[in-house]
């Protein structure tokens, strides 16, 4: 065992955040903490790295052990350049090496018995060297920037003049390279993009330490999680397996428990009812047994009301209008900011009821796609058109779209004029806003409240093409299976720009990966995305011929978008050959069962020539049906 807490309590007033918290961990084991937004998950790791005091409890880390941290939000001051970071880290060896040389530079002065002891010196050394992978410590370095998303040129950058979210993965690859034998990182997904999750996927995988770690990103827990520990309502509890483990465990307690409590219930009614009716006896044996019972009742040990599934935020998403069917069409779309071009000629268009996931490397211009389609920048050049009765409903990571200075009720009523006191109070309780904080500023909420009031004026757009960037950043894992049914059962149609995985594999049917300036469409979720993905992808051009090379990924894209766009009208005929087969089943299947109450009537079966007819209709019938079921297997195959 590498690290046990015991009966941990924390509480801030009156909130009490962790009661009697006890869990522990394995050597290599790797476990992930989930609760909702507020449960306690980053203050138990203060509590367990010693930033922050337990009122009560013990944390106890075996003997020897070390602990690396990384904390959500990093302020990392340095002269250095992300390079030159990186390697602090490794200084230990860096002055072994320095120290060897040396040795090795004396050694030629030397004989005899002073030889001697720099010869075993420099052997011990040398093997100490090795045991701290000396000769590959400059290409561990580089591997894991590389990984973390930093391109080389990217490596003579000053620390100082560094974004958040760089700072952070530069902290990150310091933790990684520094090897403790605990690794305990909180949400350590929000700065990267898909292909750096996945390496550090992997990194942890092959970790030969302990893995404790916080994280939104469930598709990044099943992939490392084989436990998960639960912050609910205070109360910490241990579950053996991965995510999807997790929730199906959760899932049957929380029915369990229900069943029990609504058992109880019954019974305590029950009982109250028995003890009413024995004291309206007023006789001294029924009195007697009336408080027997009540003695009983008193003894029982009352079971606490579960939670309820999903009470947390409610969201409803519906267009007003339907729209065409060719809601969006995009042709020869590029865009530049200076020397640095994004995109060049993008073509792809949205078909009314798709959920499209637009994808793609940090930087490579995805959300730059969105906002020219909500006119907030211009394309250099290309076109995109709407289809008829497009109503755009547009959420902005940045939150842009709310009034910083506005309270809550004016951003929702300036919003919406014709809405009264009451619908709007009840819209801004739905996302979690009730009493006083309708008044409180836009300024003063935090970014996971800012989007709840986002997603809160998206509900009452009523919008029939949702265009979504990052909607899963700042909620929890609650709030995203929430805002994930609502997409699914939504009956217009959705372009979004995500990160999440899960998210992406729950709610898409087509993904659109941008890819060395390119679109690659998938016709499916993430699943099939990664099924797909190093077939369909344009091979990387050779960067020492780039003249000579530029013009093969682009037809190489071209091609499969062709194919693709091909393979998708297929689809789409296939669909619609299934939704009309199963239409014209049910047509014959119901008028055959008219019949059949038809020839039950006496003056039907007593008229010979309706009843020929009506046996000759239902023998049609059955030969067109016969036909009808093989067509209608054939497609749902």
């Amino acid at each position: 065992m590498i690290l046990a807490c015991q009966n941990i309590n924390k509480a801030f007033g009156t909130d009490v955040i962790l009661k009697n918290a006890s869990f522990h961990m394995e050597d290599r084991e790797k476990a992930a903490v989930v609760g909702i937004n507020g449960a306690g998950k980053s203050t138990l790791l203060k509590i367990i790295i010693g930033e922050m005091e337990a009122d009560s409890g013990e944390v106890v880390l075996a003997k020897g052990k070390t602990i690396g941290y990384l904390a959500q939000h990093q302020d990392l001051n340095s002269d250095h350049t992300i390079y030159q970071e990186l390697l602090t880290v490794k200084q230990d060896v860096i002055d072994l090496e320095t120290r060897i040389r040396e040795i090795e530079a004396q050694m030629k002065e030397l004989s005899g018995t002073a030889l001697d002891m720099a010869l075993e010196q420099y052997t011990r050394m040398n093997h100490e060297f090795e045991l701290k992978n000396g000769y590959a410590y400059k290409s561990e370095v580089v591997g894991v920037l590389k990984g973390l998303g930093f391109e080389e040129e990217e490596f003579e950058k000053h620390v100082n003049k560094l974004s958040g979210g760089q700072k952070t993965r530069v902290s990150l690859g310091k933790l990684l390279l520094s090897h403790p034998d605990l690794i305990m990182l909180d949400e350590p997904t929000n700065h990267l993009d898909m292909n750096s999750i996945a390496w550090l996927e992997t990194f942890l995988l092959n970790y030969d330490g302990a893995v404790l770690v916080v994280a939104h990103d469930r598709y990044f827990l099943n992939r490392i999680a084989t436990k998960i520990i639960e912050i609910d309502a205070g109360e910490v509890t241990t579950f053996q397996g991965n995510y999807s483990d997790y929730a199906a465990k959760k899932s049957q307690l929380r029915e369990a428990r229900m069943h029990a409590w609504l058992n109880q219930q019954r019974e305590i009614k029950h009982q109250e009812e028995v003890i009413q009716k024995l004291k309206s006896f007023n006789r001294e044996k029924s009195i007697k047994r009336a408080e027997s019972r009540e003695k009983m009742l008193d003894k029982m040990d009352i079971l606490e009301k579960p939670t309820e599934v999903r009470s947390e935020m409610h969201i409803t998403l519906e267009p007003k209008v339907v729209s065409g069917n060719d809601v969006l069409t995009v042709e020869g779309l590029s865009k530049s900011f200076g020397s640095q071009t994004l995109f060049t000629d993008l073509n792809f268009d949205v078909k009314r009821g798709e959920r499209v996931a637009l994808i793609g490397n940090n930087g490579t211009g995805k959300t730059t796609i969105l906002k020219i389609l909500n006119g907030l920048l211009e394309a250099d050049s290309g076109s995109f058109t709407l289809g008829s009765k497009v109503h755009i409903g547009y959420y902005d990571q940045e939150h842009h779209v709310l009034h910083p200075e506005k309270t809550l009720f004016e951003e929702i009523s300036d919003a919406y004029p014709d809405l009264d006191n009451t619908t709007i109070r009840s819209t801004l309780a739905a996302f979690l806003f009730t009493g006083d904080d309708v008044f409180k500023r836009i300024s003063e909420l935090s970014g996971g409240e800012r989007g709840r009031v986002s997603l809160a004026k998206l509900m009452l757009s009523e919008a029939n093409f949702l265009i979504l960037d990052e909607p899963t950043n700042h909620l929890d894992i609650v709030s995203k299976e929430i805002l994930e049914q609502a997409l699914n059962r939504y009956t217009g149609t959705v372009l979004y720009v995500s990160h999440d995985r899960y998210f992406i594999n729950t709610t898409a049917t087509r993904i659109l990966d941008l890819t060395g300036g390119q679109l690659v469409n998938y016709i499916g979720n993430y699943d099939y995305y990664l099924e797909k993905h190093d077939i369909l992808t344009p091979k990387t051009q050779n960067p020492e011929l780039p003249e000579a090379k530029a013009a093969e990924p682009e037809s190489a894209g071209k091609l499969d978008w062709k194919q693709q766009k091909e393979e998708q009208a297929r689809q789409r005929k296939r669909e619609n050959d299934f939704k009309k087969t199963e239409a014209e089943i049910f047509d014959l299947e119901t008028r055959d069962g008219e019949i059949d109450q038809l020839l039950t009537q006496e003056s039907v079966y007593t008229n010979v020539a309706e009843c020929m007819k009506l046996h000759k209709e239902k023998e049609a019938i059955a030969a067109r049906l016969e036909i009808l079921y093989e067509q209608w297997e054939a497609l749902a195959q």
